[in-house]
């Protein structure tokens, strides 16, 4: 729908991680649509904050990340809101609705929902709905909050602003084509001409401009670079502390039996561009018209065989399906009463996009919906766990292979954990990278460090004991605390020799050296043991290192660990310092404020 000068619309902004906000913001927009409502969505990073309070109304959709924080694409904007100047009245006149994505076994579950919809009701703005909170833990994934709570926007949008509705928003119609019609349009060229422009790479920059091409083409591609920062075989630079970013390569055999089953030649040469539509309305970010091989796309941008399908795909695979029992099931899968069985078919179960395609053998997709429904083939993110200092052009992560069973008994597995652990050490393998910043920024050699970090928490800290290491050789440093965690010390002790070796005397973790490293195997007794149990076993020690001036960093799983060893810090502070629980939590807040307080967990 193009936009009339001056004509009143609903403005849609998301601010996405993994893509499910992106996912809840176009569905919220397909259905003003269909209630023939002029809309318009946009990621938050694509709209100037200062515009905001020119918007009438204006929908939030946004998810929570790591322990609390916005998404990269919210950040410039938050930082806008946030800023002193901005007056109790400046979004006065301006209605909105936010909904959030989060997950409920996460201590700080949706706080930028939250904390958004504070801060836009002290900036003057209008609350049109009470907040939405989707949940990951609920039965039906985020939906099962979103249903409900978009079906009470439409009423009270019409209640509002029933200028927005020329129908009535209880009974949804097809305005147009837009549902029938794909964003992006896709142009063939002749072999001929692409091997002229695509020839055979064979060197690094011609791989890296491959690969920046390809992924800038996406319609699921992030806002962060395209191009790799290197080869994971190249001269490389990093800070301990930072992340590593892999994108993974696919199953050969999976990308054959997808361009089989979908009737694709994989020798084709295509680009992809926003369709004419998505132009006229504003869109000119297109990818570069330089062809790529069909085949080397789908390598590089669309995940077939790991990620699950999300809830549109299910409705768009049902217009093309010629089999009526195929298409009755695939319309009772997009609609609300399916809900519940497709995210029991489909997410609880991990089906891929290559399983649901072979489940529905009459659907034929055309290339252009298959481009734009299909989740984005992303990058995976480690810690690092190595110093740079101490392994020059190395860098080291630690993987756990990842594996689980299905509700069904269905084997899973991880795609870059799988694919790295299969790699043959003999082989030359180039393997994209890109290194950032994580939550654990890399600490001063005269700051005494508490770090706790269970299973592969362990791993950016390999690299601060290295790195300190290496610092002490010039002269004394300040001391380092580990607690470490896993089940069993048979089995789990994750580099082991190596902790071992830097508790001998003069090491950096030796008690001489005011240091220690304390295990708990929550496993090898009767009763469970973890980290927190030894951290509440060694309180003077960590009170002594806390008056001190020494930054506490967390890294680990996400579930209950995080909220486990803030409360037993909580009891330490309380107990050592003789103050109440009250005040230890407001000595916490203030760790985090000065940049003494670092957590990175993951699911």
């Amino acid at each position: 729908m193009e936009d009339e000068p001056n004509k009143k619309k609903l403005l849609i902004l998301y601010a996405s991680e993994t893509g499910n906000a992106m996912d809840a913001a176009e569905r919220l927009g397909r259905e003003a649509d269909r209630r023939c409502c002029p809309v318009s969505v946009l990621c938050i990073d694509d709209f100037e904050p200062k515009s905001l309070p020119f918007e009438e109304t204006v929908i939030f959709v946004v998810s929570t990340t790591g322990q609390g924080d916005v998404p990269d694409s919210m950040k410039g904007f938050w930082r806008f809101l946030l800023q002193r100047s901005l007056s109790k009245e400046w979004l006065k006149g301006v209605d909105y609705g936010v909904f959030g994505l989060g997950d409920s076994s996460y201590q700080k579950y949706n706080f930028v929902a939250k904390k958004l919809d504070k801060r836009l009701l002290d900036l003057g703005a209008r609350s049109l709905i009470e907040r939405g909170l989707g949940d990951d833990q609920h039965p039906s994934g985020y939906e099962g909050a979103l249903d409900p709570w978009m079906s009470k926007l439409w009423k009270t949008l019409y209640n509002k602003a029933p200028n927005l509705f020329p129908n009535d928003p209880n009974t949804a119609t097809l305005n147009g084509t837009w549902v029938d019609q794909p964003k992006i349009q896709i142009t063939y060229h002749d072999v001929g001409k692409g091997n002229s422009q695509c020839s055979a790479a064979i060197d690094f920059k011609s791989l890296e401009m491959l690969i920046e091409r390809t992924r800038s083409m996406s319609p699921g591609k992030s806002s962060g670079k395209m191009r790799p920062d290197c080869f994971l075989n190249l001269s490389i630079h990093y800070d301990v502390g930072d992340v590593l970013e892999v994108l993974p390569s696919q199953d050969p055999v999976a990308v054959d039996a997808f361009m089989k089953r979908c009737n694709l030649n994989p020798e084709a040469y295509i680009t992809v561009q926003p369709s004419k539509k998505e132009n006229s309305m504003g869109d000119t970010n297109h990818a570069p018209d330089i062809p790529v091989k069909l085949k080397t796309f789908v390598e590089l941008t669309m995940d077939i065989a790991s990620a699950s399908p999300r809830r549109y795909f299910f409705e768009i695979m049902s217009n093309f399906a010629s089999a009526q029992h195929e298409k009755e099931r695939l319309q009772y899968f997009a609609s609300p009463e399916g809900r519940d069985d497709l995210y029991q078919y489909n997410q609880k179960e991990r089906r891929t996009v290559l399983e649901v395609l072979e489940d529905f053998h009459s659907v034929q997709m055309p290339l252009e919906w298959l481009v734009q429904l299909i989740p984005p083939l992303k990058t995976r993110a480690f810690s690092i766990s190595s110093s740079n200092s101490a392994h020059p052009n190395q860098v080291h992560l630690t993987v756990s292979v990842v594996s689980w069973t299905t509700p069904y008994k269905r084997t899973r597995k991880g795609l870059c954990s799988t694919w790295l652990a299969g790699l043959d050490l003999q082989q030359r393998v180039l393997i994209p990278a890109w290194f950032h910043k994580g939550s654990l920024p890399s600490p001063s050699p005269s700051v005494p460090l508490i770090l706790i970090g269970p299973g592969t928490g362990c791993a950016p800290f390999r690299g601060f004991v290295e790195e300190r290491a290496l610092q002490s050789k010039s002269g004394p440093r300040a001391p380092v605390l580990f607690f470490f965690g896993c089940r069993n010390e048979e089995n789990d002790f994750l580099y082991r020799d190596f902790w071992l070796s830097h508790l001998q005397s003069g090491g950096v973790l030796s008690e001489d050296k005011g240091g220690g490293f304390y295990v708990a195997f929550s496993r090898d007794q009767p009763q469970k043991v973890y980290v927190q149990h030894k951290m509440r076993e060694q309180s003077t020690k960590i009170w002594n290192l806390l008056a001190g001036g020494a930054a506490v960093y967390i890294a680990g799983s996400a579930n209950k660990m995080p909220s486990d060893v803030l409360a037993a810090l909580e009891e330490i502070i309380s107990l050592e310092g003789g103050v109440t629980k009250e005040v230890a939590a407001r000595w916490i807040h203030a760790l985090e404020k000065s940049g003494r307080y670092h957590v990175e967990a993951w699911s």
